[in-house]
């Protein structure tokens, strides 16, 4: 069976490509954007990559065709598909309908940490013995491949609100039937499809009404807003963790989040020491945590296995250090992930210096959603270049401007290396923050030290 990928290098849709290629189809597929870690993990994979959505892609036509959530009418290669009656479905609905019945799914939802969350309980279980299968939207640093089957019953996947299709506008995560979920927590985002807050609450709402009475749901005990979703009705098990307070607490040893004791329903398990930094993730720990317990895991157990897991790609990844500078590749894509991104580095890095090169990728952060919000998140930045790009359709001075003479704008790439080149010295920490390619900025960057 010949199957072709409209969307192929989006995270979530190169990971449906990686379990079709495991199932022994023939995989292909399309993208614009045809960049690293994905594309070299696909092409590892022997699946053949075309630029671009020409319709001559789909000559001939394919068994198949997995539509991503990128793809708009008038895109030549969905018209032809269209015009030629072939056969479509979106990569959810694909997912759910061929992999997921019959697995005991671990469901990871949240307006953050998403993928990091996913990742670590999907380490957790391959620790515990437990073979799980997963989907990761990254490339996860404890695995070959962003997407495996696994032996095991369960399969964890990483559940995101956004919709389906262009002919599906229901979230993703509806079509996956967990009997395990995080509710990680729950923030305005994605502008371009979701009106306000209660819309995606609504949607939140549709996950919890897929979740049996037998299975369980994992729920921030600090999110005033799942709190709210819950309210409108709730037929599982919940537990809840957090820092503050929940079933499941964590006591910071160090503020950095690196080493932290876990407790639950006020019995101490013992400490994680490990390299990630933040409370955010100390609340993702927590999480997968709860969840690999509830999948029958041993919580005491796995605490060591935290010492070993190594990131998802992108999520503050360390690029090197040259001539002194540490250079970081983070993919932020929301204030909130920004702040709580960089309040663990400065926990860190006490009173060195952090410089931050920031790219409005998301649809929500080129509408201009979040601008208002973004100046406050940037508080523990001692330096901010934003790449103001001029088809952006809102003022970046409205950003800059509130950080008390921190920041800057640059219309290129190459200007924002040169810029961050000049001003970056020895102790430096340099973050570049973007959810896409930012056209190789980090690496760019880091090979301009290096030169200097």
């Amino acid at each position: 069976m010949r199957v072709h990928i409209l969307g192929i290098c989006g995270t979530f849709m190169g990971g449906v490509a990686a379990l079709a290629r495991e199932l022994g189809l023939q995989v292909e597929g399309s993208d614009d954007n045809v960049y690293p870690p994905m594309s070299t993990q696909l092409e590892a994979l022997g699946i053949d990559l075309m630029r671009g959505y020409r319709a001559e892609h789909l000559r001939p036509a394919p068994d198949l065709v997995v539509v991503g959530n990128a793809m708009t009418r008038g895109n030549p290669a969905v018209e032809w598909m269209l015009d030629e009656g072939m056969r479509y479905i979106s990569g959810p609905q694909w997912l759910g309908e061929t992999l997921l019945g019959g697995r005991e799914v671990l469901a990871v939802a949240g307006t953050h940490g998403k993928t990091t969350t996913t990742s670590l309980l999907a380490h957790l279980l391959e620790s515990a013995g437990l073979a799980p299968g997963f989907l990761i939207g990254g490339v996860p640093g404890n695995f070959d491949v962003s997407a495996r089957r696994g032996t095991g019953r369960p399969f964890v996947i990483e559940a995101d609100e956004y919709d389906s299709a262009f002919f599906d506008k229901r979230s993703k995560f509806v079509h996956y039937r967990p009997r395990i979920a995080i509710l990680n927590n729950l923030e305005y985002d994605h502008a371009d499809i979701f009106p306000d807050v209660a819309a995606i609450q609504r949607q939140f709402h549709h996950l919890v009404r897929t979740v049996p009475g037998n299975g369980r749901l994992i729920v921030n005990a600090e999110d005033p807003r799942l709190t709210e979703v819950l309210a409108m009705g709730a037929w599982t098990p919940v537990e809840t963790f957090g820092i503050d307070r929940g079933d499941w607490r964590a006591e910071l040893v160090r503020p950095d989040g690196s080493h932290f004791r876990v407790v639950r329903d006020g019995v101490a398990l013992g400490e994680v020491r490990w390299d990630s930094l933040g409370r955010h993730n100390v609340m993702n720990a927590l999480a997968a945590l709860a969840a690999a317990t509830a999948a029958g895991a041993d919580p005491v157990a796995l605490l060591p296995a935290f010492a070993s897991f190594a990131s998802v790609k992108r999520r503050m990844e360390t690029i090197g250090v040259a001539r002194g500078v540490t250079v970081y590749d983070d993919f932020a894509h929301h204030p909130t992930a920004i702040a709580t991104t960089l309040a663990g580095l400065r926990a860190r890095v006490g009173e060195g210096r952090i410089l931050v090169a920031l790219e409005p990728r998301s649809n929500s952060m080129r509408l201009g959603a979040h601008a208002d919000a973004l100046a406050p998140s940037l508080a523990d930045a001692d330096g901010v270049v934003f790449l103001h790009r001029p088809e952006l359709p809102w003022d970046a001075g409205k950003v800059t401007g509130a950080l008390d003479g921190r920041g800057s704008t640059e219309a290129s790439v190459d200007a924002l290396v040169a810029t961050l080149a000049a001003r970056a010295r020895e102790g430096d920490h340099v973050v570049f923050m973007s959810n896409g390619g930012f056209e190789g900025a980090p690496r760019r960057f880091f090979a301009a030290l290096g030169a200097g």
